[in-house]
């Protein structure tokens, strides 16, 4: 597409330009700032003196895309980078200059790096035996979730910039409730100290960590500083609403020393506040570059559209930043939505609705996508299997989600469970059925549940398979000797495995992949979807080993608490703690490969950070309060752990319920402006549950929807 003369002539501003560029999501922004980095380098920038700052890797798409491409001047590579990547390249680096400074117990030792997962299975050693004694007895939330919220205070406190002792303190002098929280509040600030020794100790260092080394000790030290003057000479930072309030300051204190700057700012956006990002400290970097450019003109919403989030702003109490000069007189609403009173028949709808675009109007099964607040897998099962019926593929995408929730990872950990006897782990013989129809090809449930009856024992704490060839003939023939076979090679190989010397885990998960379960005959063959959530998996495992194996602990420094020693190979240990519920860390394998043209299932948040539009959007639940509350977080508090909250005041309902407003409108607005043509609104009055839901969100609609006569309201169809 061709650039406006606006962007043309961001994209061809003078070389030593700093630049502030910011309006509404759609309006060109990012595709003249891809442009305006092809273009330094088109004028002899060396490609490795430009750094490119995105909040998230998943946002820096475009320019791996425009740098990809046949005929981009070489000489060296841009840095695409993260704050908190560069703060651990920085760590890796200048390690020797900090360690000592910042209490490392072994300064002259390397450090290890630990992601989320990783991260959370330290965690886990330390809380276990603290729960034993009556920590967080109040609680009642998942381990998992648990071990999560207290890493994401530290997480919060190194990217807002305050003590990580602080953590306690800030949450019990907003809270107003129950005297029983604060004590909760002590245990998550004892916990997060506790873990911040036992890294010190032990040279590891989780996200938090290196961003605090970077930042304190680091970024002031003048060699550092000036390796990092003298290596980026232009700098592109891309979605500056996402990112956190360091990050800010960091960009702030760095911004004279640069020849060349772009920082591009998202009006109405900061989806991520639930992570520390801080939109407000983010455009406070205008004031800093010499030119503030604004793009007010839509590439991808319709004028229908447009005023459709006008009128839900100003029905949510907000003012939104109008696009164009349209008055709110009652156009024709790109909208379409049907009231239901069961929610099985909202989502027969919603099939039938993308069925007749994608057979009806020839819509391609990429432009559209269906979005909850949470995806949860009946939903996403129901929804799938009605496509499926109707013959529209679909896939989805839920990034948080737990790594033994998918059906494949599921299948290689219950396969993984019979490799290693000797683990003495037993899956349950559903579990083995289930792990049978995912791993061999055409295997249907009844089958798979008769073979697993017959194969599968467990003796003496041991699992075990069977030959297929023991099985009587009669039960032969109602399996098919063809299943038969595949099955056969696949127990002969796990067999072949245990009786050899045990493997690397990571190692034992790419051989079972890429030698029997990627085969023609298997499950996982020309499977892309399987295939990536195998690729995670051993991303996983090969990470976990990294920061597992070199530790040897040194005496802990508490007196309580003392985390066991490791007893178990660590391939069990990996396998417990995946089975634990460990959340996934992102992959960006699975932002990356889009190889179908199918309909998207994801949540609302998880497609905004996409930052790819579609034509059409599919709104389920509408009805839900999950749009507008905040998820049951009781050891954090995105607000109050921000720099934007005033210590010693209180957060009351009133604070809550205008944050939730707030969150409500950028969320909707920020959907609608990703959305060429039409909104389906999928209303039901009873949810999942049967219980009746009359959300803000729901609320909102029906005051703009009251406003054109020519659309039914609900109180019109009662």
């Amino acid at each position: 597409m061709p650039l406006t003369p606006a962007q043309t002539s961001l994209a061809t501003a003078p070389l030593d330009a700093k630049l502030f560029l910011s309006g509404p999501a759609g309006t060109g922004k990012t595709t003249a700032a891809v442009e305006r980095l092809l273009h330094l380098m088109a004028q002899g920038v060396r490609a490795d003196s430009i750094l490119l700052i995105v909040p998230q890797r998943t946002l820096a798409m475009p320019y791996y895309e425009a740098l990809s491409y046949p005929g981009v001047v070489a000489g060296g590579v841009v840095s695409v980078l993260t704050v908190g990547g560069l703060a651990q390249r920085m760590v890796e680096l200048f390690w020797p200059l900090a360690a000592e400074q910042a209490g490392f117990a072994f300064p002259d030792e390397p450090p290890t790096f630990l992601t989320l997962e990783t991260a959370q299975y330290y965690m886990a050693r330390l809380v276990r035996p603290l729960l034993d004694q009556g920590y967080f007895e109040s609680v009642t939330i998942s381990r998992n979730r648990l071990y999560s919220q207290i890493i994401d205070n530290l997480n919060k406190a190194a990217v807002v910039g305050f003590a990580y002792n602080e953590i306690g303190p800030r949450l019990k002098s907003a809270w107003i409730g129950e005297a029983s929280q604060v004590r909760i509040y002590d245990d998550a600030q004892d916990c997060a100290s506790r873990f911040r020794a036992y890294c010190l100790a032990h040279n590891l260092l989780d996200f938090s960590l290196q961003l605090e080394v970077f930042v304190q000790h680091l970024w002031p030290n003048s060699l550092c500083r000036d390796y990092l003057t003298r290596t980026y000479r232009c700098l592109i930072a891309d979605n500056l609403e996402e990112d956190t309030p360091v990050a800010h300051d960091l960009l702030r204190a760095w911004l004279p020393d640069f020849d060349s700057a772009l920082l591009v700012y998202d009006h109405d956006a900061g989806y991520r506040r639930f992570l520390g990002t801080d939109p407000q400290s983010g455009y406070g970097l205008r004031d800093l570059c010499g030119e503030h450019i604004v793009f007010d003109e839509s590439f991808v919403t319709s004028p229908a559209l447009e005023d459709f989030g006008a009128r839900l702003g100003l029905a949510l109490d907000r003012r939104s930043i109008p696009l164009s000069p349209h008055p709110l007189s009652p156009p024709p609403f790109s909208l379409s939505f049907a009231y239901l009173r069961y929610f099985p028949q909202m989502l027969d709808w919603v099939a039938g609705q993308i069925a007749n675009l994608v057979h009806e109007e020839g819509t391609p099964p990429g432009e559209i996508v269906v979005l909850a607040p949470f995806l949860p897998d009946a939903l996403r099962f129901s929804l799938t299997e009605r496509l499926s019926r109707l013959g529209v593929p679909s896939r989805s995408h839920r990034p948080s989600r737990a790594l033994r929730e998918e059906p494949p990872a599921q299948c290689l950990l219950t396969l993984s469970m019979l490799a290693h006897p000797q683990w003495g782990l037993s899956p349950s013989r559903f579990d083995v059925a289930y792990a049978l129809i995912q791993s061999i090809a055409d295997m249907d449930l009844v089958r798979a549940q008769l073979l697993a009856e017959i194969v599968y024992r467990v003796r003496d704490g041991r699992p075990a398979l069977s030959s297929f060839d023991r099985i009587k003939p009669d039960m032969q023939e109602r399996i098919t000797f063809g299943l038969g076979q595949r099955y056969e090679a696949l127990r002969a190989w796990l067999d072949d495995y245990a009786a050899r010397p045990e493997e690397e885990f990571d190692y034992f998960l790419s051989r079972l992949f890429g030698e029997i379960l990627s085969q023609p005959g298997f499950g996982f063959h020309a499977n892309y979807t399987t295939g990536e959530v195998a690729a995670n998996l051993i991303e996983s495992a090969r990470k976990f080993r990294w920061a597992v194996t070199p530790l040897s602990p040194p005496p802990y420094p508490f007196s309580e608490g003392v985390p066991p020693s490791r007893e178990k190979p660590l391939g069990q240990e990996y396998l417990s703690m995946v089975q634990d519920g460990v959340v996934a860390a992102q992959y960006i394998q699975s932002w990356q490969i889009e190889t179908e043209d199918a309909v998207l299932l994801a949540p609302a948040y998880t497609f905004l950070m996409r930052n790819r539009p579609v034509d059409y959007q599919f709104w389920l639940d509408v009805g839900s309060r999950g749009w507008f509350e905040r998820l049951y977080q009781p050891l954090t508090h995105p607000y109050v752990l921000s720099r934007q909250w005033a210590g010693n005041t209180v957060w009351s309902d009133l604070e809550e319920h205008e944050a939730s407003q707030e969150t409500l409108y950028r969320l909707a607005l920020g959907l609608i402006r990703r959305c060429r043509r039409k909104v389906y609104l999928g209303l039901s009055e009873m949810n999942e549950q049967g219980n009746d839901q009359k959300g803000p969100l729901l609320k909102a609609i029906q005051r703009v929807l009251r406003q054109n006569t020519a659309i039914p309201t609900e109180d019109e169809e009662e």
